[in-house]
């Protein structure tokens, strides 16, 4: 059950559930450099410096309980929020709780690690280990290996323009077609099975990240990048490389990132995928930072650029063109030439950001463990919900 969490500097307020603090501490700023002196003509006082975006509201799902995946359904004025609990459906105006499923309500397994939205108003949770469960108005369906699913183990969606519908697995992507109700796999097609993220483009193209590098569908034409075409950055630090992965065999793992403590190097290993407004690909890696691509060629930015860290598990876009970056060391916004790091001095409930999503307002929502975070510019805290 998800509950508010108490603010740093007040006591906890008599509200119901999924009640909110707001966070009154923002992210330090640099002092802006002295501006001369105004002709004596001029009285304009000088521009004051854009605002900065800051933690807003945190949210509390429970101690030791992830949040692995957000949704926003504009229609509904809906945030969904996968957990390794179960799944809620929170209202983005008055943040109270609308719905919360588990195995009990229909949920094939409560660790919900993807969720998408179709155009026909289904809910898709991907689960791990218990397939794919649907959800509308009331009705589930469940899909299994059996039903023609890849894997047990889900962990993203896609839409295509005709509707077709794409499903992320541990053992390649499945493409579901609305018409038919039938699943077509692919496997050999994909640079690696492993598929832990899809973006479609504007052109319809249909972009994977996985395990072993990035999988672009064309058409009928399959094109892939890896770190040896300059995707993911070198390892300049000498980070121990990733055993912790099931590139080339069907061993099961978990996503742990540490390897005596210390962070983990796997270039070609893609956590997160983002088609920007441009159409450009933005994809975080397992300690190679953040890789944009063109179309043409990789650009890589990591700490020294001023990323948080080098592992990168989500990745959204704000309305301002701002790119954000869910890391192991707190969450990185990038606006093309600066950067502005929150982290858990600023009020993120947790450093490791597994998944970032931005609601219909240009507020972004940070998903880690033991809840949700709220981040956008400094507000009253009513007026945020009009």
């Amino acid at each position: 059950m998800i509950q508010p969490v108490d603010t740093p500097r007040g006591p906890v307020l008599p509200i119901l559930l999924l009640s909110v603090g707001l966070l009154l501490a923002g992210c330090s700023e640099s002092t802006p450099p002295a501006q001369p002196a105004a002709p004596p003509q001029s009285s304009a006082p000088a521009p004051a410096p854009a605002p900065s975006p800051r933690v807003l509201e945190t949210f509390n799902v429970g101690q030791g309980v992830y949040v692995r995946s957000l949704a926003v359904e504009p229609s509904r004025d809906a945030l969904w929020v996968g957990t390794s609990a179960g799944v809620h459906e929170i209202d983005l105006t008055t943040r109270e709780p609308r719905n919360t499923f588990t195995r009990e309500h229909g949920l094939a397994n409560e660790y919900v690690f993807a969720i998408g939205l179709d155009r026909d108003g289904n809910k898709w949770f991907g689960t791990n280990a218990g397939g794919v469960s649907r959800y509308r108005d009331g009705e589930w369906q469940v899909y299994f290996p059996m039903h023609g699913l890849a894997d047990y183990w889900i962990y993203s969606f896609g839409e295509q323009a005709d509707g077709s519908y794409w499903i992320g697995t541990w053992a390649g992507v499945n493409r579901y077609d609305p018409q038919s109700g039938e699943f077509t796999t692919y496997v050999e097609e994909l640079v690696n099975e492993w598929v832990y993220a899809i973006g479609i483009d504007s052109k319809d193209r249909v972009w994977f990240g996985t395990e072993g590098g990035v999988s672009m569908l064309d058409g009928s034409t399959w094109s892939e990048w890896t770190h040896a075409d300059g995707m993911g950055a070198g390892n300049p630090l000498k980070l121990p490389a990733s055993d912790n992965t099931g590139l080339g065999t069907r061993r099961r793992h978990d996503l742990g990132i540490l390897s005596g403590g210390q962070a983990t190097y796997n270039p070609n290993y893609v956590f997160s995928l983002h088609v920007a407004n441009d159409d450009s690909i933005w994809v975080g890696t397992w300690g190679a930072g953040v890789s944009h691509f063109d179309g043409e060629k990789w650009h890589n930015l990591t700490e020294a650029d001023g990323l948080a860290g080098n592992i990168v598990y989500s990745i959204a876009q704000t309305p301002d063109g701002a790119f954000w970056f869910g890391t192991h060391r707190g969450l990185s916004r990038y606006d093309g030439t600066n950067w502005q790091t929150i982290d858990r001095r600023d009020g993120l409930l947790e450093n490791n950001v597994y998944t970032l999503m931005v609601d219909p307002r240009g507020d972004l929502w940070a998903g880690t463990l033991g809840g949700v975070t709220r981040i956008g510019l400094a507000e009253d805290a009513t007026a945020s919900r009009q």
